[in-house]
């Protein structure tokens, strides 16, 4: 037998570093903390710029630094509200409009939160969440549907 066949070095490789179900979500916990203040400050912001009738920047503004890393369900679900709230507030004419104006990722966070509502219906926005997902459908294509069934991080 030849001296390199007994060779051990080939078994310091750990493969169970490799194994996917061993994932390791790399958030912190001071990122969830900062996620909780986050949300409560936009909530704040976003209510004032409905308010005052400014559905496309409250659009934009709750649609942007979605909390798709955080751990705690209740600043998702916070943040699931506010979006829910903004998108009852328009008009159905004022939809196409609204959504030819966000950018593909706003566009693809706009959808996680349709197919969450949609998960959770509440009273009578049903109807809405369908009129939002056809304009965002011709908007972002198939593909945002794609991507947003094959995205890890939720809202």
């Amino acid at each position: 037998m030849s001296k390199s066949t007994l060779s051990t070095a080939h078994r310091k490789v750990d493969v169970d570093l490799y194994d996917a179900d061993r994932f390791v979500d790399d958030v912190l916990e001071e990122e969830a903390g900062d996620n909780a203040s986050a949300v409560s400050s936009k909530e704040t912001e976003v209510r004032g710029m409905l308010n005052k009738g400014d559905n496309k920047g409250a659009l934009v503004r709750a649609l942007k630094d979605a909390p798709l890393r955080a751990k705690d369900q209740s600043v998702k679900d916070k943040a699931h509200k506010v979006v829910m709230d903004v998108l009852m507030a328009f008009k159905a004419t004022d939809i196409k409009g609204a959504v030819d104006a966000l950018s593909q990722s706003d566009v693809d966070t706009l959808m996680k939160y349709i197919y969450r509502g949609m998960a959770q219906p509440d009273d009578g926005n049903s109807a809405q969440l369908l009129q939002w997902h056809q304009k965002v459908v011709a908007a972002g294509g198939v593909g945002s549907i794609i991507r947003v069934m094959t995205e890890r991080h939720t809202v």
